[in-house]
């Protein structure tokens, strides 16, 4: 009869694959992400995995401690607050009216956000400028 020798079973682990991005923290709505805010956890299907996509970006929603960031979760920054009195520019076949305008909604740089004329009180949507103005052009104007 053989003999059956000991076997012993040996078992190399990696290092952990931790490739996505997660909240250190709970991050509320409309917070500014940070560096700090900022982990890497497992493998998540659909999450970011750059924290350069995430920094700088405000959430839209409640993301809690641990949770994957997507990119659906985040827009860019608010540079307008809803109530915010802004400069209003019109542009129409080259004529540009300037006048002064109340924010409707919050928007970050590029979105469109109803305004409304101070002088007319009429509301309008326009585009979101970087220096926090609103612009209103027909389209491929």
């Amino acid at each position: 009869m053989r003999a059956l020798l000991p076997f012993v079973l040996l078992i190399i682990a990696g290092p952990a694959v931790a490739d996505t991005l997660v909240a250190a923290r709970t991050l509320r709505g409309q917070t500014v992400i940070e560096e700090m805010d900022l982990a890497y956890g497992p493998d998540q299907p659909g999450a970011l995995r750059d924290a350069s996509q995430a920094v700088g970006m405000e959430t839209r929603v409640n993301i809690y401690e641990g949770r994957p960031i997507r990119a659906s979760d985040l827009q860019p920054a608010a540079v307008v607050a809803r109530n915010q009195i802004v400069p209003l520019n019109y542009i129409y076949s080259g004529i540009a009216i300037a006048t002064e305008a109340r924010a409707l909604e919050r928007g970050g740089v590029g979105a469109r956000i109803r305004v409304m004329n101070l002088e007319s009180r009429n509301t309008v949507t326009g585009t979101v400028m970087p220096d926090g103005s609103v612009t209103v052009a027909p389209r491929g104007n």
